[in-house]
Parts: C-alpha cells; structure tokens; sequence
C-alpha cells in the first residue's frame, strides 16, 4: 500500500494538536477580539462626548510629530555602524523599545515582557466556540434556520464539498439513531459489510441526510489514514479500512467514530441561494462540536442533548436567543 501508515497519521494528528494547528481556531480567536474591540469602542462613544474640533486637531498634530519622530530616528541613526546593521535592530525603525505598546504604563518595561503586553484580550475556550460566516466552506456547518420543518428540522450539516460549479454536499451530525451500528445496519438495506458491523458493533450511527439512504460514511477524528479525507484541522471522512484495523489492534475505540447514514445534497448554486434566503446560519465551530457523537469530549457547559441549540447559544447575540425560544426536542427525536 502506498499511502501513509496508519500510525503516522495519528502521529500528524496529534502533533497538529500539540501545537495547536488549527487555523479555524486562530480565526475564531480575531473574531472573538474584533467583536470586543468594537463593544469597547461603542461602549466609549457612549460614555465620552464627542471631542471638538481644536482637540481632533491636537490629535492629528501629536500623530504627525509622532511618525516624525519615528522617521527622524531612522534616518538620523548614528548608533550602528554599518557591519552592525544585520543585526536586525533599527532597520525599518525596528529598535526593541519601539515595540512597547503605547498604551503601557509602565516605564521600566523590558523588551522581554513584551510578549506578555502583547496577549489579547479575549480568550477561546479550544472545546466550546463558535461563529457565524458570511461564507460557505468545506468544514463549516449549516445550523438550521428554525422555521425549517421536514427532514431537516434543527439540524446541524457539516459540509464535506461545496462548489458553485459541481454543487455542494453534507452531513447532518446531530441525529443519533436508536441502536448501534450492528443493529442499524442488519435492520435496514445497507452496503457495510460484516466484517465492519462486528468490528464497529457499538459505534453510533446517525441520520445523515435523505440521498443514497443505504450508503455509509464514517466520520472521526483518528487521522488521516488511507481511504479517508481531512475536512478540517482533526476531522476527517472515510477511511473505514483502515480504522477498523487499528480498531482490532485496540488502537481505537470504535465509539470514537460516527457511522452517517445517507447524507444531504445540492445542485450547483442551491445551497448558496437557500443560505441567502436564510433556510441555514452558517458557522464555524470547534472540532469537539462536530465530533459530538464520534467520541468528543462533554462537561457541564454543554448541553449534551441538543447539539443545535448547544452551537446557537455558542455563537452569542441573536442566536442565543433563537436557542432559548426554540429548542425543546433535543438531537435525540423521532424522524418526521
């Protein structure tokens, strides 16, 4: 076999882990800080009248003598001779003092203290985040609008494709069924083999969309073993293979991987036009949200019983409140 071992896909994933690789996570964190920046600045348009027009004048003066300072510092620089230049200080005016921050208050600071001034603000917590986008992309969920009725009812789609040329496609993740893999797939028309139902006999298995309801899929976050493909940073599809033998190898437990029966799909230009009308709330959410039923961790901040509601609340604002007026039923439900 000429893919990458199953153990060094495990090892890539969990070194991505370690040194915490997901740039869905890094984008949440501007996020979370550009919404604090802006409550801060409402909050100070409020409190403060607005300044005159003599003192918006001293603050253009004082930015200007600032930057002409600046300026005259780099070219009047007689410091550093010209050996001493690669040394990286003072080119560009990059001299260690001019990356204080202003607003600092202390004058004994060191340029060793800087990366502790320098932390943002606001933190995320890594398990539980959320938040809407104005885009679709592979990765992201689709969180039901709840006027939405029928099979779709306050479900949660992770999307595995989506191209306005080709179409898009997706899973729901947040309709557990009764019963194990063993006992789902022997009781309906399905294409798992066997060898698979034993070797997953107490995985879960969800509803996963209305298309090709005898089809299914695995979704983890084990790796990216041969046969499977990375969605985003630690969740992966596919690779049935060769988890159920790192499964037999008690390398991985198999209720760390959710079977998704079905899945949802869309024609080239659908699932953009729907998000315009507002049938779904796109959002990007933790890798823990999406792996809810394949084996995530739970504590007492989540609502473990209802994935919809539990993302919403997340996402803050508007959405904390569609959650609190809506939800009742629960990811566990009878389909319609």
């Amino acid at each position: 076999m000429g893919g990458k071992n199953n153990h060094r896909a495990r090892l890539e994933k969990d070194l991505e882990d370690m040194m915490d690789r997901d740039w869905r996570h890094f984008r949440a964190r501007l996020v979370a800080q550009e919404a604090h920046e802006n409550e801060q600045a409402e909050q100070g348009q409020q409190q403060q009248p607005r300044a005159s027009s003599a003192n918006a004048q001293d603050e253009k003066q004082s930015k200007q003598e600032k930057f002409g300072n600046l300026f005259a510092a780099i070219f009047n620089n007689k410091d550093h001779d010209d050996a001493s230049i690669f040394d990286g200080d003072a080119v560009g005016g990059a001299r260690s003092e001019n990356l204080i921050p202003e607003t600092c208050e202390d004058p004994f600071v060191s340029k060793e203290e800087i990366p502790v001034l320098m932390q943002p603000k606001v933190t995320v917590d890594k398990h539980r985040w959320a938040h809407p986008l104005d885009h679709i992309e592979p990765g992201c969920v689709l969180v039901a609008n709840e006027k939405l009725g029928g099979v779709f009812h306050q479900t949660v789609v992770l999307v595995i494709e989506h191209n306005d040329v080709t179409g898009s496609t997706g899973i729901v993740i947040n309709r557990p069924l009764e019963g194990n893999l063993n006992k789902v797939a022997s009781e309906t028309e399905s294409n798992v083999d066997l060898s698979l139902k034993l070797a997953f006999n107490a995985s879960p298995v969800t509803y996963g969309g209305p298309v090709m309801q005898e089809e299914y899929s695995i979704l983890h976050g084990y790796g990216e073993v041969e046969g499977a493909t990375k969605i985003a940073p630690g969740i992966f599809v596919g690779g049935s293979e060769e988890l159920m033998s790192e499964v037999r190898k008690h390398n991985m437990r198999c209720d760390h991987a959710l079977f998704v029966k079905g899945h949802a799909a869309w024609v080239p230009n659908q699932l953009t036009r729907e998000v315009s009308k507002g049938v779904w709330y796109p959002a990007s959410v933790s890798k823990d949200f999406i792996l809810r039923y394949a084996g995530a961790p739970v504590n007492e901040n989540d609502n473990s019983s209802d994935l919809w509601a539990d993302i919403l609340s997340c996402m803050g604002g508007r959405y904390k409140e569609i959650a609190e007026r809506n939800s009742k039923n629960g990811d566990r439900r009878m389909m319609p």
